[in-house]
């Protein structure tokens, strides 16, 4: 895979300005197009979308992955090493509160990756994730 193109997703929020406070402010993705239901983000070079939802009672699910709750659903980021740890520390200085710490997963093994969880103020969770290897990305 020599070129990757950039995925669309749009996401369900209930609170678009606290949300777009968050995008924007926090994670620094700049934006662009937006209306009074929606506003579009560059979000590390993909299209990210929140869409106004009213707030939903569903519960949250996770799956254990390497002795973690993961949340699912989740999206995010597959970083740079370099960059994955500038942007935990950027994230830690800005006080998110993660759902799974910043930490190597797999360590030793096939896949090994440094990884972290966390949700935006609407309850999405995000997972972004570094490979010192990023041939590993797909390794079984």
């Amino acid at each position: 895979m020599s070129t990757i193109s950039p995925f669309h997703i749009a996401i369900p929020v209930h609170n678009l300005e606290a949300c777009r406070v968050f995008y924007r402010d926090v994670l620094n993705c700049e934006e662009g197009r937006s209306s009074d239901q929606w506003v579009d983000f560059n979000f590390f070079g993909h299209q990210l979308v929140i869409h106004y939802k009213p707030k939903s009672d569903a519960v949250l699910h996770t799956n254990s992955v390497d002795g973690k709750s993961v949340p699912v659903p989740h999206y995010g980021v597959v970083l740079p090493w370099a960059d994955f740890q500038e942007f935990s520390e950027h994230l830690q200085a800005a006080d998110i509160k993660f759902v799974i710490e910043p930490y190597i997963r797999f360590e030793g093994q096939v896949g090994e990756q440094a990884t972290m969880f966390f949700y935006d103020p609407a309850g999405n969770a995000l997972e972004f994730k570094a490979f010192k290897d990023r041939s590993q990305l797909f390794a079984k």
